[in-house]
């Protein structure tokens, strides 16, 4: 029987202030995508920093009771160039001005040129390090084939489904590599599929099916509606009926998903019961840190209309925004709030919690 309720994150840590500067985005949300921001070292003494900075993330989570940890991407300045940086057919020397995100913002993109390949393990000695600083079960992020489409200028391909399954065949390569390691967890991240739903009927399941194919961790994907940028609006289109219905027929075990930011009513979770849920119960924005009870108050709501052994409580996104002392808070309440939860679910008087097929 599975505990309900355990905790986990979606990826991403803050930076330490000594190992990284982040350069936000202008009020325009105008972005030369994956640049921007700065390293404060350079070559070995960077190194040795982003071992300790991981270091740290690792004992963030872990002292905050985050059962399934992260390495926090400490080594990445973006969560997608980290990687598609290292595939042949990428050029991030010429970039080209591209609208991405449904036209939310205007970035300075790389190109594809060639096709995608994948020339060697890229993230593998990221894991290996985190393996052996910690004994917790961890997981390991890679960016989803939607995602990098929507966030590369197509100079090669003409076909977005043609050059997404590229990029699929590619990150899978990289995701069996990691598979070797023994991950609990290998996710991959997908914030676009909120913004075009009807891509991800046409292809992007798909694609996503390609990246986990033959993997024996468990495969998730992470799904929100991006990150909040000053004066830039942050559309919550009402998506979420259409990707959990696609989302349940796909071959991915995991959806980790925006609930709390957007406040979407938990019945949407009736839509997608095989899968388990990582369910966004904390603001990855507002450095407000979040009441325990409320929390608990959120995971039950969402044990109305899912199965709480497939729930776990998870911030809605990547908590590299915040201080560094913001995020442990926050990771604190959501430890307390998913026990206080778990409590009442074991409670035989917290039983009208529980999930009416349970």
């Amino acid at each position: 029987m599975a505990e309900p309720f355990i905790t986990t994150v979606v990826g991403s840590m803050p930076k330490p202030p000594w190992l990284y500067r982040q350069m936000p985005l202008d009020t325009k949300g105008f972005d030369n995508h994956g640049t921007g921001s700065d390293w404060l070292l350079e070559g070995d003494p960077l190194h040795n920093a982003q071992d300790d900075a991981v270091r740290l993330a690792i004992y963030d989570q872990e002292s905050t009771g985050v059962r399934i940890i992260s390495d926090g991407e400490q080594r990445r300045k973006s969560y997608l160039t980290y990687v598609t940086s290292r595939l042949g057919g990428f050029d991030y020397e010429t970039l080209e001005e591209k609208w991405i995100r449904d036209g939310r913002r205007l970035a300075q993109v790389g190109r594809c040129t060639g096709p995608v390949e994948w020339r060697g393990p890229i993230v593998v000695d990221d894991l290996r390090f985190l393996l052996t600083n910690t004994t917790s079960p961890v997981k390991v992020t890679l960016p989803g084939p939607m995602t990098v489409t929507d966030s590369t200028f197509d100079a090669y391909y003409g076909d977005e489904r043609t050059f997404a399954l590229a990029v699929a065949a590619a990150i899978n390569r990289e995701a069996k590599a990691l598979d070797t390691l023994g991950p609990a967890v290998i996710q991959f991240d997908e914030p676009v599929f909120s913004r075009y739903p009807d891509k991800v009927a046409e292809w992007g399941v798909d694609a996503l099916n390609r990246c986990a194919e033959g993997l024996r961790a468990q495969t998730a994907v992470h799904v929100c509606y991006s990150y909040t940028i000053p004066g830039v609006e942050r559309p919550i289109r009402p998506s979420y009926p259409q990707i959990l219905a696609e989302l349940e027929r796909s071959q991915i075990d995991q959806l980790a998903l925006e609930f709390h930011a957007p406040q979407l009513d938990p019945a949407l979770l009736e839509l997608c019961p095989s899968k388990t849920v990582l369910f966004g119960c904390i603001d990855n924005a507002d450095p407000e840190v979040e009441n325990a009870q409320v929390i608990a108050q959120r995971l039950l709501a969402a044990a109305e209309h899912h199965d709480p052994e497939k729930l776990q409580a998870a911030p809605d996104c990547g908590l590299v925004l915040l201080s560094q002392a913001t995020a442990r808070a926050k990771l604190s309440a959501l430890f307390r709030g998913a026990q206080i939860a778990r409590d009442q679910i074991a409670d035989p008087r917290g039983r009208g919690h529980g999930h009416n097929r349970h």
